[in-house]
């Protein structure tokens, strides 16, 4: 498409002069991609048809759940597919859309090399960290559990490898100390949502030059399991912090309580707090309960940490005074 051709598109309409008039293929799954699928349907771009991850069983009754950007699309009668693999003809179904780009957001498969050569302005992937730090599926976690305190949104044209394509824009913020999963992912989903409407009408005008990114620099995520949210309290507070930040609220964090000889009872740390005023000067041992101030906490190697809620295996999450209703001699133990 031409630059004459782009502003004869954005021009026939007032209220989308803003707004290239291409065919928009959407890929994404969970509220992240929403952020960025409703932006782009505000500013009326034409998304032909959203590709989204299939619907899937949650919870103990195991209801069956669409995705954030299903319920979207259907909510803006957007046409959703949802093919497990891109066989052949997933592909020729995709091919049938004649998408002008396609834009991908947290979709969460990968693209054959056929798919992101199938647009004419290629495959616009929006992704969660300042690349080419945080390569991968968990930039969001990783950036936390690394006590980084900047990050941001990368707008990349998609090659064949995992988040290594040229760089069109960048965009950081500040990771406040604060600051958990759910509270960054949602200012970065704004932050690239916004970082997107202001490039693309540049890229289709052809008006950006991508960058190749630093492989000296690059940095991979590690895959997050359940297992990350075991604390070990000989770390310092500051780190437990930091764990807790990046796993709430799945896998969340926890810990073992010694009953008696041989029992143990599993503890998911609902919320908890860095006491950044407090220090080990007494050497309590590392896991120490204890009480000060009428509020209870655990040694670390540094500072305490805070415990507010807690949810025994097999239990309601309860604050931590109705936990010790039933448990007076938590306080005084020990967590493993």
């Amino acid at each position: 498409m031409s630059f004459d051709i782009y502003k004869q598109a954005t021009e026939t309409d007032g209220e989308t002069k803003n707004s290239p008039q291409i065919r928009v293929v959407f890929m994404g799954t969970p509220d992240f991609a929403a952020t960025v699928l409703e932006a782009l349907l505000k500013e009326r771009y034409n998304v032909v048809a959203v590709y989204t991850k299939q619907d899937k069983a949650v919870g103990r009754k195991q209801e069956i759940v669409s995705s954030p950007v299903k319920q979207l699309a259907i909510k803006h009668s957007v046409l959703v597919e949802q093919p497990e693999t891109f066989d052949a003809v997933a592909e020729n179904k995709l091919r049938s859309y004649k998408p002008d780009i396609i834009i991908v957001a947290a979709y969460g498969k990968i693209l054959s090399k056929s798919v992101l050569d199938m647009p004419g302005f290629g495959c616009i992937n929006i992704h969660a960290s300042l690349l080419p730090r945080w390569r991968g599926a968990s930039p969001v976690q990783n950036a936390l559990l690394a006590s980084d305190t900047e990050t941001g949104v990368t707008l990349m044209l998609m090659d064949e490898g995992i988040d290594t394509g040229p760089v069109l824009a960048k965009r950081s913020t500040p990771i406040l100390k604060n600051d958990t999963f759910p509270d960054l992912l949602g200012r970065l989903a704004i932050l690239g949502s916004d970082l997107l409407l202001e490039q693309l009408p540049l890229w289709i005008a052809r008006a950006v030059e991508p960058m190749t990114q630093s492989e000296a620099s690059a940095t991979l995520c590690q895959l997050i399991d359940r297992s990350d949210g075991k604390i070990s309290w000989n770390n310092s507070g500051e780190s437990i912090w930091d764990q807790y930040r990046a796993l709430f609220p799945w896998p969340g964090i926890f810990t073992f309580w010694k009953i008696r000889e041989g029992e143990f009872m599993r503890l998911k740390l609902t919320a908890v707090s860095l006491d950044e005023e407090g220090s080990q000067q007494d050497k309590r041992p590392f896991g120490k309960v204890f009480e000060k101030n009428g509020d209870i906490f655990v040694a670390t190697s540094t500072s305490p940490i805070r415990i507010e809620r807690i949810q025994p295996s097999g239990k309601a999450d309860m604050s931590i005074r109705d936990f010790l209703n039933g448990h007076t001699e938590f306080v005084g133990g020990t967590l493993q």
